[in-house]
């Protein structure tokens, strides 16, 4: 069965007042294209907008009078949507990439997930360091650990400075922490 990915759409955070919503007796009005006609009463601005056939929007309700202006309402709310798609777009998500090391984990193996953690690293994404401990290792969690400061240290010989984000956490026959590049 396949799933229906769906953009959601953007929902602009605002709410409006229109037309007959607005309940001040007197508005400072802006006409459909940008001119200041100054205080008038509520059935002369929405008389004005009936005549121009748009809306009557409340912009400013929290102003004395409040600033309504003559314009159309989809147009509106079609503007902030694509300002807030824009803002989204622009928005990068960390993420958090995953490295399984082992306890006999060799030279050159270490050296190749040092580089894969530095290329996470400077793309600003986290990186989740876990160690599979199979049989007897289990009972030898410092071995984990020398392999976990190892890394660490092959990292800062690379020129990175990374911060522990959690200590190393034991659960079952893992050991896991999770590591972000330092702010600059």
């Amino acid at each position: 069965m396949r799933k229906n990915y769906r953009r959601a759409p953007v929902q602009p955070k605002r709410q409006y007042h229109l037309n007959e919503q607005i309940t001040a007796e007197k508005v400072r009005l802006i006409d459909e294209s940008d001119q200041h006609i100054g205080v008038v009463s509520l059935t002369e601005a929405l008389e004005r907008a009936r005549a121009a056939e748009m809306d009557l929007i409340e912009i400013n309700p929290s102003a004395d009078p409040p600033v309504c202006q003559i314009n159309d309402f989809g147009r509106v709310r079609y503007m902030e949507e694509k300002e807030l798609r824009k803002q989204k777009a622009k928005q990068k998500k960390v993420e958090v990439k995953g490295l399984r090391l082992s306890v006999r984990i060799g030279k050159h193996d270490l050296d190749v997930r040092v580089k894969q953690a530095k290329s996470f690293l400077e793309d600003n994404d986290k990186v989740k360091l876990e160690i599979v401990m199979r049989g007897r290792e289990r009972q030898h969690t410092e071995l984990a650990k020398e392999v976990l400061q190892t890394f660490l240290g092959a990292l800062q010989e690379e020129g990175l400075a990374v911060i522990t984000e959690s200590q190393p956490t034991l659960q079952g026959g893992r050991m896991s922490t999770i590591i972000a590049a330092k702010p600059q």
